[in-house]
């Protein structure tokens, strides 16, 4: 229990200097880096949605140098072709033998942190291609299975305003992703650092803060964080207050939402909260840590109906009244 709290301490640490690494780079988006960090301390996936030009790229890109993992960006496009993500066997001769065989020559999906730039861009079996590496954690081709890299880390990205053309990710597949982190435009103070930090000449040398195996043990020490029962009664609370029904008293869900989040929900969130516990150094989670991650948790998760659309009401709106609406729990 002492080496697990140390840990915590050591991971709070960490946070602190991955931050101000990700800075030298990277103006504002705290909140944003603190879901990616929960998520991959988590040993779970990230979809982000933001406009273009909103630095999620170079965000990710610097996120691996910090850490010390390898990095690739994978482009979607409508003729991508599942083994242009996994790999694909190619045919070689051995130079002594003369002989041909194939061998498996592995694509970027082998990498620490893989980036999927606007994955509703390419058709449904790319998709599926990435998404079984994400929850299998591996490849097969030629009736060969490839172990992926560890830690192994997924950031989907997708522009909100381009639907034409489009491959929209099932709800199915949305849910394997533990956030939807939306990227938010600049405040006004933040936007002027940015134009004075990238119109001059300069190089930032970024200081690697953790290693992978670092990582790997705080994924572990993750899992054996202490969650009290009134927590999980108030994430249990949230997640089926989502859904509608005739048991559901609250009656804007039941107008707003054809269905709602899934037990996978209540998981992400319990995970989260254990993540962020971790990172602010305490060696146990709560309500509020549940409450800070339930938007990035559930925007994905919760589908909206026509009357919502017709009332101009998004899952955001829902999330936030349902927050008000859904008491925490006391400790013991």
């Amino acid at each position: 229990m002492a080496d697990d709290i140390q840990v915590a301490q050591k991971l709070a640490e960490a946070t602190r200097r991955l931050k101000t690494e990700v800075a030298k780079v990277i103006v504002g988006q705290e909140e944003v880096i603190d879901q990616l960090l929960i998520a991959l301390f988590s040993n779970s996936h990230c979809f982000m949605v933001g406009l273009p030009g909103l630095a999620k790229t170079l965000m990710v890109s610097t996120l691996s140098r910090v850490l010390s993992l390898t990095f690739k960006r994978i482009q979607f496009t409508p003729d991508l072709m599942p083994s242009d993500i996994t790999g694909t066997d190619i045919i070689q001769e051995d130079p002594e033998t003369g002989k041909r065989r194939l061998v498996f020559h592995k694509g970027p999906i082998f990498a620490n942190i893989v980036l999927a730039d606007e994955i509703n861009r390419t058709p449904p079996k790319t998709q599926a291609a990435l998404l079984e590496a994400m929850q299998e954690r591996q490849v097969t081709a030629g009736g060969h299975t490839f172990k992926l890299n560890i830690p192994f880390f997924v950031l989907a990205t997708q522009n909100p305003i381009e639907q034409e053309g489009t491959y929209p990710l099932p709800e199915a597949q949305l849910d394997r992703f533990m956030f939807s982190v939306a990227v938010h435009y600049p405040s006004e103070q933040e936007e002027m650092d940015i134009l004075k930090k990238t119109t001059v000449k300069s190089s930032h040398e970024l200081e690697e803060v953790i290693t992978s195996q670092e990582i790997l043990e705080l994924q572990d020490i993750v899992r054996r964080v202490p969650v009290g029962d009134h927590v999980f009664q108030y994430t249990v609370d949230l997640v089926r207050k989502t859904r509608p029904g005739a048991n559901n008293p609250l009656k804007f869900i039941n107008d707003w939402i054809e269905v709602g989040a899934g037990p996978r929900a209540g998981q992400n969130l319990i995970l989260g909260a254990k993540a962020r516990a971790l990172m602010q150094g305490r060696y146990y989670a709560t309500c509020e840590d549940v409450e800070f991650l339930a938007a990035p948790v559930l925007r994905h998760r919760l589908n909206t109906n026509f009357n919502a659309e017709a009332d101009g009401v998004t899952s955001e709106v829902i999330i936030e009244r349902l927050l008000k609406e859904v008491p925490k729990r006391k400790g013991s």
